[in-house]
């Protein structure tokens, strides 16, 4: 992290226990990793983060694979190689592939995918290069997923917008 544009916050600084008790619970093995540590400049920042990402990450019911599967797309298009370090091991214990992983870093829906998958990605595509989404994409994911998984994927899409774009500002 000697490259991040800001101070990250150090064990030891000040901050709300339970705030860093909710971060931690967060993490596999409870230790702060990068972005967290930068949040942590902020703390109603890290507060609204860390339960809209807990959300997303553990409470949607579309398939931790298929929200994982986004999260490495979203980190591919817009380059946020922390982003995808943390998220292809997350992906291939959710049942991604290598394959699928190195098909991921390529422009366009590659064969290697199933339907369900192709249009998650060209949602993804989509939403995060031109911000709009075409309606056959949003009924085609209707119809795959129904509404509510649909909307969680949209989300799920935004969200992980939002971190890359701070974690390639910030150089995290």
């Amino acid at each position: 992290m000697s490259n991040v544009r800001v101070k990250p916050w150090r064990d030891g600084d000040p901050a709300p226990d339970d705030l860093l008790g909710e971060m931690r619970a967060r993490r596999p093995n409870g230790e702060l990793i990068g972005i967290d540590r930068v949040l942590l400049k902020s703390f109603p920042l890290a507060t609204g983060w860390n339960g809209l990402l807990g959300r997303v990450r553990s409470q949607f019911s579309l398939e931790l694979e298929y929200r994982e599967l986004i999260m490495c797309r979203v980190a591919v298009l817009n380059r946020a190689d922390f982003e995808w370090r943390v998220h292809k091991p997350a992906y291939l214990d959710a049942g991604g592939t290598e394959a699928k992983c190195e098909a991921l870093r390529i422009d366009g829906i590659h064969a290697v995918f199933n339907e369900r998958e192709a249009a998650l990605l060209i949602l993804t595509d989509q939403s995060t290069r031109n911000v709009e989404v075409g309606q056959e994409v949003i009924e085609k994911l209707k119809i795959l997923f129904g509404e509510q998984q649909t909307v969680e994927a949209v989300a799920t899409v935004a969200a992980y917008n939002m971190v890359s774009r701070f974690l390639v500002a910030l150089a995290i």
